[in-house]
């Protein structure tokens, strides 16, 4: 009877440490990698935080959904935040169940002065935006995404890059010339922030004068655009990786792609929003804006944006609420914070523990707890709260693991999490494993990606 119960141990354990593509059907294999191939559509076509936004609320459109709606809501602010309302079969004043992930993305952003001109070429003056390794950036085909506010507050969207027949480069030293300038550096020093200059042009205006590249580039810009000097002071011009999202690996198992952290929440939230049966608690799908530089600013998730749109839905469902009950709304609302974590990459295990790390293709990841340190800085989910999940995850027999982000003392990172705790609601984060997270060039699973889908569906369905 011992070696039985003990048996049957071992089995829970080993299910629980199975890898997403053991014994998987070939209709199953099919919808993994046919999801796989409209999420490689869509990390091409949106590379910006305002592109993904104005994606999703077209899709929402197309699935019903509108700023006037009493089911459906569309709630948008400033083009970078979007909020999917659906109206749950319990009355809005139970709580509301969200899933919020963030749209931005490390890159690199062009300073508001940003054209000039050197040894005769042309360059841009950037800055870079998160938390990136400088030198995966110099050397790697690079394309402008963005908008240009004009004279007369005219909004232009520029798009420069492969699909134009143009690309840009931060030109790196040769390795002839290196062995003082870089070699000895440490590696956040190889490449500096100045030195991240986007490489523009070296054709010359014809005439006689100063900076006759620079004023090349202005002509052509202004002919394409009707952009001059002064509007690039009032842009938002982003440079992104010029490259196609890929499979990756002769099996075609995995996708690489610029973008991933941490826009593979939100396609796979909204999708599920909008596959799901009715969900039992109204659910808003939430993509916030600047949680790569902390979540601040007016389109951040520290913004008021989510408690506006939580008074929106209750007016448009037929639940006005005063400043009281919007407070006891919260406190029974529940949220999956839908962010990435690092899957252990085997080319450096020292930094990861691994009992405690997540892997690429065993699901999604259920991260109680993020922070660096001492859990500084972090949401730690109530146990009450991660038991919940558990119970939502199994019941659907969905592939999920448990990870954290590296080592105790060897680094660490934050999401949206705390920005919804500090409402009293229940949080954690939920999400896929990538590898190479924060590079111009990102790895996930598809079978992580369509588990994650499950999820977020499971979880709107079931709250």
């Amino acid at each position: 009877m011992k070696d039985k119960k003990i048996d049957e141990l071992k089995k829970k354990l080993e299910h629980k440490r199975k890898k997403g593509w053991e014994n998987l059907s070939a209709k199953k294999e099919k919808e993994i990698f046919g999801f796989a191939e409209q999420y490689k559509r869509f990390l091409n076509e949106n590379k910006t935080e305002r592109e993904t936004v104005l994606y999703y609320k077209n899709r929402a459109q197309q699935h019903g959904y509108s700023e006037n709606s009493s089911e459906k809501l569309i709630v948008s602010n400033r083009g970078k935040n979007l909020m999917l309302i659906r109206e749950g079969k319990k009355p809005i004043d139970e709580g509301v169940r969200i899933i919020a992930s963030h749209v931005d993305c490390p890159r690199i952003d062009l300073k508001q002065n940003p054209l000039y001109e050197d040894s005769d070429l042309a360059f841009f003056h950037t800055h870079y935006y998160g938390g990136i390794k400088k030198y995966q950036w110099a050397n790697i085909p690079l394309e402008i995404r963005g908008t240009v506010i004009t004279k007369g507050e005219k909004q232009i969207n520029v798009r420069i890059g492969e699909e134009e027949g143009a690309i840009f480069v931060v030109p790196d030293l040769c390795p002839h010339l290196s062995r003082k300038a870089q070699n000895d550096k440490k590696a956040p020093e190889v490449i500096t922030g100045e030195n991240l200059a986007l490489l523009v042009g070296s054709m010359p205006e014809q005439g006689e004068g100063k900076d006759l590249v620079k004023l090349h580039i202005l002509k052509i810009l202004n002919q394409n655009y009707g952009i001059v000097e002064e509007d690039l002071i009032s842009s938002e011009l982003e440079v992104v990786p010029a490259m196609k999202a890929m499979d990756l690996g002769i099996d075609k198992s995995m996708v690489a792609g610029y973008g991933q952290d941490d826009r593979i929440c939100a396609f796979a939230s909204a999708e599920a929003l909008f596959d799901a049966e009715a969900p039992l608690y109204t659910t808003i799908v939430f993509f916030a804006d600047k949680e790569e530089i902390g979540s601040d600013g007016a389109t951040g998730m520290n913004s008021m944006f989510l408690i506006r749109g939580i008074y929106k839905a209750a007016a448009a469902f037929g639940n006005s609420l005063n400043e009281l009950g919007l407070l006891d709304l919260l406190s029974k609302s529940g949220a999956l914070s839908a962010d990435v974590n690092g899957a252990v990459n085997p080319l450096y295990k020292s930094v990861y523990e691994n009992d405690n790390a997540s892997f690429l293709g065993r699901g999604i990841v259920v991260t109680k707890f993020t922070g660096h340190g001492g859990k500084y800085m972090a949401n730690d989910a109530d146990a009450e709260w991660v038991g919940h999940i558990r119970e939502i995850l199994n019941k659907a027999d969905i592939l999920w693991q448990t990870g954290e982000l590296g080592k105790v003392d060897e680094g660490g990172g934050g999401t949206v999490a705390k920005f919804l705790a500090r409402y009293g609601m229940n949080v954690i984060d939920a999400g896929p494993a990538l590898i190479s997270m924060h590079s111009p060039y990102e790895v996930s699973s598809k079978v992580d990606l369509y588990e994650t889908y499950r999820a977020y569906k499971q979880f709107i369905e079931e709250g």
